[in-house]
């Protein structure tokens, strides 16, 4: 059943609503000057924090530089989407293409190279560069493809000891990926043929039988990659160890690529396929704008979200560590999304109003407490003004009820007229006016002391002469 019985107010009294009167009252405290030099102090603030974020917004690079890799490479497809989706928000990315991971590595490691950000998959930058790199996001899974032409079926590396073996050409990612593989399974130069050719040119060498084996890193897109696999005098290796390989290689992930999934019309490929291979990553160096930093990765979630061959819907883009640093904004970013001004405005309109709400936060938290010192201070100032003639009216109050002998009656008036002119002159608000009057009621007080200790000096001679006669 509804209660409509009338609920009683509450008590305007409380602690709180009186502290509330109080500021109100103590607003008055402060002079026209004061309030004048207050609100200049104020919106001083306020045009510092816009114009800090205003040279904060500025500093975020409207150009960037994208190191790829060769014309017939999926790093440069991508670099052309990356291009489209920033320029999109006004960041203008100039493509440099080369030749591959290894190369991009290098151009990152040296600041003078001019570039920002590069394409790079695990296995390429040596331990002791890592420091200076960091990933913004792994992008895909990029599979070691080892196709070879023999009659006879291999299942191991070392299998191609002695052979012919196109492992592409210096400053290439794959190259890069495969000297360490090569390595573990006691393949040299000096023991094997090693030929520095990359992507289509390696296929077409291997098609020609001008090399026995041609390895190719990347995803089942790539050109080279896509055409060999519908290659039916090319063999595919399914590796048989292929579970040792990422325990030796921290990089390295054990992938499946199962009968049809190429192509199920013509069963590419026939049999379930053990691969290996490593993750394709966006880096930059470390301490690289934060809001490109968000940007690249919310094109690399527009670009590579999708399931794939190898990729379950939604695991990419993400910031797991492949081989090198995770950018501390690139992390934050993955985990807790745009922020809401990224949601609603324009990129560079969010990254000003980000950067302002960065530098008004703290201003409001002093601010604040302003507001409730200020009062107190001023309040203390305009009674000091007071407090400073009651310590030297004190002081002759207490000479006039003390001094024996000769009165400086004269001195102490004039004294009392100097301080009863300054009291006059005093400008107080008028909630401390009654302060004013209660120092000046009080030199009148001491004034009538002064008077009435003239008066009884001036008496003490006729009362001398008068003892005499009453005596007879």
């Amino acid at each position: 059943m509804r209660d409509n019985r009338s609920k009683t107010p509450k008590s305007p009294n409380t602690p709180k609503a009186l502290k509330r009167a109080a500021r109100i009252r103590d607003l008055p405290v402060m002079s026209r000057r004061d309030r004048a030099r207050w609100t200049a102090l104020l919106i001083a603030g306020i045009v510092a924090a816009v114009l800090g974020a205003w040279w904060l917004q500025r500093s975020i690079p409207r150009h960037i530089v994208l190191a790829s890799g060769l014309p017939d490479g999926m790093y440069h497809q991508f670099a052309q989407r990356y291009k489209e989706i920033l320029a999109r928000e006004g960041v203008t990315v100039e493509e440099r293409m080369t030749g591959g991971a290894e190369e991009n590595a290098r151009l990152l490691e040296d600041p003078r190279s001019g570039v920002d950000v590069a394409f790079i998959h695990g296995g390429v930058v040596r331990a002791a560069d890592r420091g200076s790199l960091a990933m913004v996001a792994a992008l895909y899974y990029e599979p070691l493809w080892i196709f070879y032409r023999d009659k006879e079926v291999h299942a191991q590396l070392d299998e191609l000891r002695y052979k012919r073996l196109a492992i592409g050409a210096p400053g290439s990612g794959v190259r890069a990926f495969m000297e360490p593989l090569l390595d573990a399974n006691d393949i040299t130069r000096f023991n094997t043929e090693l030929v520095p050719l990359t992507n289509l040119a390696a296929l077409r060498a291997l098609q020609a039988g001008e090399v026995d084996a041609a390895f190719f890193v990347g995803p089942t897109e790539f050109p080279a990659v896509f055409q060999a696999l519908h290659d039916p005098e090319l063999k595919l290796m399914s590796l048989g160890r292929a579970e040792a390989y990422p325990r030796k290689f921290s990089y390295i992930t054990k992938l499946t690529l199962p009968p049809g999934t190429v192509d199920l019309g013509q069963h590419i490929p026939q049999g379930e396929v053990k691969l290996i291979g490593t993750k394709a990553m966006l880096v930059t160096r470390q301490g690289f704008s934060p809001p490109i930093i968000n940007l690249l990765l919310e094109a690399g979630r527009e670009l590579h979200a999708e399931q794939g061959y190898f990729e379950a819907d939604g695991e990419f883009p993400n910031t797991t560590a492949v081989d090198l640093p995770v950018s501390a904004d690139a992390d934050r970013h993955h985990r807790f999304g745009p922020s809401l001004f990224n949601r609603y405005l324009p990129f560079f309109a969010a990254a000003y109003v980000e950067r302002l709400v960065v530098l008004l936060v703290p201003m409001l938290f002093l601010i604040v407490p302003l507001f409730n010192l200020v009062p107190r201070l001023l309040r203390w100032r305009v009674r000091s003004r007071i407090y400073r003639w009651y310590g030297e009216l004190t002081l002759l109050e207490r000479d006039v009820r003390t001094r024996v002998g000769a009165l400086p009656i004269q001195e102490w008036l004039k004294d009392l007229n100097r301080i009863e002119q300054v009291a006059a002159r005093l400008r107080v608000p008028a909630s401390y006016a009654s302060e004013s009057y209660t120092l000046r009621e009080h030199i009148g007080f001491v004034r009538q002391e002064v008077i009435a200790r003239g008066e009884s000096v001036a008496l003490e001679p006729v009362e001398r002469r008068l003892a005499p006669i009453s005596e007879t």
